[in-house]
């Protein structure tokens, strides 16, 4: 998918090609058709011109109903299907299919891309996609084409009754041309800006509004509402550069044409009254005079929308088709886990930087080995499962799974292949049954139940009941699980990954947020699910891994010290030794009198 506003445009008309081209045969047919009825008012009035007045309708009888054919047929018939058309295929169909290409797009960027930036703001540009570049189109084919048309037949059709009414028709479309190449541009930029800056001020309130309980905690709704005053403020003072241009264009199309059609009107008068043309001829000029007076001014509008959808465009598409960092490579395969041994060999990673997260990091894991991660906050733990995981890429070494390079399988196997608790459990706004089926879709009731009852998660479960009545399994979770305690949604995680059964399980703090007597009862059930599973557990209360087969401990990325936890114990001088003796012996040192 193309970055640039013209070839991204460009790239999804291309997929809907056939009905767009039928609206620019139609939309040139539509202005065709509103010339010859203004044709057909300047016939009439020179019919009324002759004598006859009893016998008209029967010595004009053709020519009458073969105008009122063309306005009721075949005018009909061009609205309608022009209708039918946008409404039908372009709004439905060309409208969402831009909004899911970019959703898909967004999709396949890495983690580092939703962490660089608002989830608010994103749905902003992905949304304002679809609608930016389905107005662009219907616009420029349903009224600029249109537009243009009559524009060009105008000139001819009066050229041909006054050469003198055409020469000032054309300086009339040149001045035109020429404000709108002078005022167009400026019009794109500031339209762009705009659209940037209104996209700010939806990320900022979508971001207040997820974290409203930090707000309210700490009492900054003040400071809030300032950041999004200043947010708000900014976004105006954009508009305001807007408006202006918009502003100016009107007075000056507002004189230009006031001009010409007090020229044009004077000179098709001062014809008539030489005889070089009829009056009906007088009727149909000034008709299309009027018409086209309208209708530029109806154009400059439609410019204005047209490069602010354009400049929307263009604003989405520089965020929705960032290049994508992390991809599958060509000809990857599905991982083929067939004991679940990983190695992580001679990594290094910072995170781009010179330096300080992980070197020359060597460990292998066997399959079926509990391991346990312990270190201070910072030494590499959860950096370590992430490359796992290949939320990113090693900047050197190899992450292998049985001896399979992560890179060269599709991410989609590898993370199906992990099961993982974190301790921020984050969960979906939806049901509490499609929170836990996230682990397995295929999954039946019985296996959901039996899912939630070892992860004690039954008995409050049933209890559950949304605004909307909803219960139990079928209450909904609020955004991120906000309706859950932390503990609650950490036992719906851990069904879940009851459920998925992975034949690698990460556990991140994944006990964190419960309860000593709720932790003593899920233990058990971890017990189980661990069997016959490598297991990498991270945490900070060392009691919750001291019965691992081994504890890998690491400082500033590098491990630097490893074994059972009795062994490493031994070792008085070690760092385990003292995380433990702070643990189990208290973390404040005696006060100094």
């Amino acid at each position: 998918m193309p970055r640039g506003g013209a070839a991204a445009l460009l790239y999804f008309v291309r997929q809907v090609r056939w009905p767009f081209a039928a609206m620019l045969v139609l939309g040139g047919a539509s202005a065709v058709l509103e010339i010859t009825i203004f044709n057909f008012l300047g016939a009439i009035v020179d019919l009324l011109d002759e004598d006859g007045r009893a016998t008209f309708f029967s010595d004009h009888a053709v020519t009458l109903l073969g105008m009122a054919f063309v306005v009721l047929a075949v005018r009909f018939i061009v609205t309608s299907l022009m209708a039918l058309l946008e409404e039908q295929a372009v709004v439905p169909g060309f409208f969402n299919l831009v909004r899911w290409q970019c959703h898909e797009r967004v999709m396949k960027q890495s983690l580092s891309y939703f962490q660089d930036d608002l989830a608010g703001r994103l749905t902003q540009k992905v949304m304002q996609s679809g609608m930016s570049a389905g107005d662009f189109m219907v616009s420029l084919l349903q009224v600029a084409w249109f537009i243009v048309v009559y524009s060009i037949t105008t000139l001819v059709l009066i050229a041909d009754l006054d050469f003198r009414l055409g020469a000032i028709v054309a300086i009339w479309l040149v001045c035109f041309g020429l404000t709108a190449w002078i005022f167009v541009p400026r019009i794109r930029e500031a339209s762009k800006e705009v659209a940037n800056s209104y996209s700010g001020v939806t990320g900022r309130l979508v971001d207040t509004y997820t974290n409203i309980q930090s707000v309210k905690l700490f009492g900054s709704a003040r400071e809030e509402s300032r950041g999004a005053r200043n947010a708000v403020e900014a976004f105006i003072g954009k508009l305001r550069i807007f408006t202006r241009l918009l502003t100016s264009i009107r007075m000056i199309m507002s004189l230009l044409n006031g001009v010409m059609i007090v020229v044009i009107s004077a000179v098709a008068l001062r014809a008539w009254q030489d005889g070089g043309i009829s009056a009906g001829h007088v009727a149909f000029a000034l008709s299309l005079v009027l018409r086209l007076n309208v209708l530029l001014n109806r154009l400059f509008n439609q410019l204005n929308g047209l490069f602010r959808n354009f400049g929307s465009l263009q604003d989405s598409m520089e965020t929705v088709v960032k290049p994508v960092l992390l991809s599958d490579r060509p000809q990857a395969r599905d991982l083929a886990v067939r004991r679940g041994a990983v190695t992580f060999e001679n990594v290094r990673f910072h995170y781009g930087k010179a330096g300080g997260v992980i070197d020359h990091l060597n460990l292998s894991i066997a399959p079926g080995e509990r391991v346990g991660l312990v270190g201070r906050s910072g030494a590499g733990k959860t950096t370590l499962v992430s490359l796992l995981l290949r939320f990113f890429d090693v900047e050197a070494g190899r992450v292998l799974v049985d001896g399979q390079d992560v890179r060269e399988v599709t991410q989609e196997s590898l993370r199906r292949a992990v099961g993982m608790v974190t301790q921020d459990t984050s969960l979906l706004h939806r049901s509490i049954r499609e929170n836990i089926l996230y682990g397995r879709m295929a999954a039946s009731e019985d296996e959901l139940l039996e899912a939630a009852r070892k992860a004690h998660a039954l008995s409050f479960i049933e209890t559950l009941e949304d605004k909307r009545g909803r219960k139990g399994f079928d209450a909904f979770a609020g955004e991120r699980g906000v309706k859950l305690s932390g503990g609650q949604r950490q036992r719906i995680a851990i069904a879940r990954v009851l459920l998925k059964n992975a034949p690698i399980l990460v556990l991140d703090e994944a006990t964190s947020a419960l309860d000593s007597e709720v932790e003593a009862a899920i233990q058990d059930n971890l017990q189980q699910l661990m069997t016959g599973k490598t297991v990498i557990a991270i945490a900070h209360r060392l009691s919750t891994i001291a019965a691992m087969d081994r504890l890998i401990v690491m400082d500033k990325g590098s491990i630097v010290q490893q074994g059972t936890h009795d062994a490493l114990l031994a070792e008085d001088d070690g760092l385990y030794a003292q995380l433990w003796k702070r643990q189990s012996g208290g973390f404040l040192e005696p006060a100094v009198l």
